[in-house]
């Protein structure tokens, strides 16, 4: 087995428990590659506990069984990224806040390598939504998103007019802040936070959710994955930006974007003591 593991900068606190998961990974004789990232900082750290743990690159096409994230949502939204289109299963470590997509916390690393080692574990296939520009030379590098696709006013804007179409079909021209096109997964993130519902992470639907909507009319709105949505920007300045997932472009207002789902989904290994519902209940002190 070979497991690639991905991580923030920020584990100089987490560093002893980290090194002794990564003996026990080479005492069962399992494979590690680890992004150049971490394993620059944990090389100052805990150096012995790096014995043949191989550092690879952003760009690196490797091989490998599962993923494992050691950080918070963002550095799990990286991992995500760095899998890309292998659909590799990734178990999300929390070492940041609130470690929404996380399946394990880091006190419970012992525990984990038993689980894995015995496929005692589920395994929940979340969509992305890809993203198109049409009509500039703005290509987006990686235009996929997990939890959410933004359209949001520049500093100089007031609000922004999306239009906004669904299947060819004119849907609303949403007058806001900004407009929020969320995944399931990211029902529980910015969606969350203007206002918008928590969704099943496997529902097969997208939420689409106003910034400070200038109407009580515009509520968030539930849709369908398996249609595609136009997204046309209009404000006074010049620019509005478009964000996935914390990356984001700016773009010439008037620049029509299409959302749709993507080819390939994201594995999430989730231990069965933290399904959605324990989540919920967890993150969002529903007790």
């Amino acid at each position: 087995m070979t497991i690639a593991i991905y991580g923030s900068r920020q584990q100089e606190p987490y560093a002893g428990e980290i090194a002794d998961f990564l003996v026990a990974l080479h005492a069962a004789g399992i494979e590690v590659v680890m992004h150049r990232k971490i394993h620059g900082v944990l090389s100052a750290l805990v150096p012995d506990a790096l014995r043949g743990v191989r550092p690879v690159a952003d760009d690196f096409r490797f091989e490998a069984d599962m993923a494992m994230s050691f950080g918070g949502d963002g550095t799990f939204l990286r991992t995500a990224m760095w899998v890309g289109d292998r659909q590799l299963p990734i178990l999300g470590v929390n070492t940041g806040h609130l470690g929404y997509l996380s399946g394990a916390s880091i006190d419970e690393l012992p525990d984990v390598l038993p689980e894995l080692l015995h496929g005692d574990f589920d395994i929940e296939s979340r969509s992305l939504i890809e993203a198109e520009v049409h009509g500039c030379d703005a290509a987006l590098d990686w235009p996929y998103a997990l939890n959410e696709v933004t359209f949001t006013k520049d500093e100089a804007s007031s609000i922004v007019t999306a239009q906004t179409r669904i299947n060819g079909r004119d849907l609303a021209s949403y007058r806001a802040d900004g407009l929020i096109v969320a995944t399931p997964t990211g029902s529980t993130a910015y969606n969350l936070s203007v206002g918008g519902p928590v969704v099943q992470p496997t529902a097969p639907v997208w939420v689409i959710s106003p910034i400070a909507a200038h109407s009580l009319g515009m509520r968030p709105l539930v849709v369908s994955d398996d249609t595609e949505l136009e997204v046309v920007v209009e404000a006074r300045s010049r620019s509005f930006r478009l964000t996935l997932d914390g990356r984001y472009r700016m773009l010439p207002v008037g620049t029509r974007v299409s959302l749709r789902r993507a080819p390939f989904v994201t594995r999430i290994i989730m231990r069965r003591a933290h399904a959605f519902p324990a989540a919920l209940r967890e993150k969002l002190n529903w007790n």
